[in-house]
């Protein structure tokens, strides 16, 4: 591997949602307006939360598989990562959209989402002080419960895409953190984590790619559904 390996990561697993979203049956490009604001609020709060991280020295970045340009103190790769991967899931929560149908919340959807929260907000307690820990279980929480609330239509079609995610998931973050390379080209400090790992990604970042989702899906349906979208609604009218 070379210091091209983290930027190699991040274009391969947008390049086919890049080229897809051109397609007739997607035209993902052609809603622009709704994309562009998901993707630079999230790679901006997203950015401060990595770079604040970075400085306390809960993870850091391997030298060797980077190109050595930084945006504050971060690797310009990671600061690319939180363009492409949002891009790359909402691609297919968009497709996911046309042929899914709108579901209504249903009791057992909230009962699942209020299970998932205590269950989230028992680990944040468990595990308080780890910084990882406790940020990565309390975003997608917080999100999740305000779904529940405003009774949001599109959390069982989420879930569904980030299973499906969760194969793409396994093959980038598991190069990230070291699977099948010399060294991780993002490592973490074992006291900030619980150290529970699938392979060699930590468990905190399944959700902390889930709220980092989330917020992305939210933003993006939110802005179609004021700009009178109906394919794709926020919540319920």
């Amino acid at each position: 591997m070379t210091r091209q390996t983290y930027l190699l990561i991040d274009l391969l697993s947008v390049l086919v949602p890049v080229i897809a979203s051109f397609h007739p049956s997607s035209r993902l490009y052609r809603r622009w307006y709704a994309l562009l604001p998901a993707i630079g609020v999230t790679t901006v709060a997203y950015c401060v939360w990595d770079a604040w991280f970075t400085h306390k020295g809960v993870w850091g970045f391997n030298r060797d598989y980077l190109l050595g340009i930084y945006i504050w103190n971060l690797p310009v790769e990671e600061v690319l990562f939180f363009v492409c991967i949002p891009y790359a899931c909402v691609f297919t929560f968009d497709s996911a959209s046309k042929l899914f149908p709108i579901e209504r919340a249903t009791s057992r959807l909230k009962f699942f989402n209020y299970f998932l929260v205590a269950a989230l907000g028992a680990l944040v307690i468990i595990y308080y002080p780890n910084y990882y820990s406790v940020t990565a279980f309390t975003v997608p929480a917080v999100i999740i419960l305000m779904a529940t609330i405003k009774e949001v239509q599109w959390m069982r079609r989420f879930y569904l895409v980030y299973g499906i995610l969760m194969i793409p998931f396994m093959i980038v973050n598991g190069l990230l953190t070291g699977t099948g390379l010399g060294a991780p080209i993002v490592w973490y400090n074992p006291g900030e984590i619980i150290g529970l790992r699938i392979l060699t990604i930590p468990i905190e970042d399944v959700f902390y790619g889930m709220g980092l989702i989330l917020i992305n899906v939210w933003i993006y349906q939110g802005t179609l559904h004021k700009n009178n979208q109906p394919a794709t609604t926020l919540q319920k009218k």
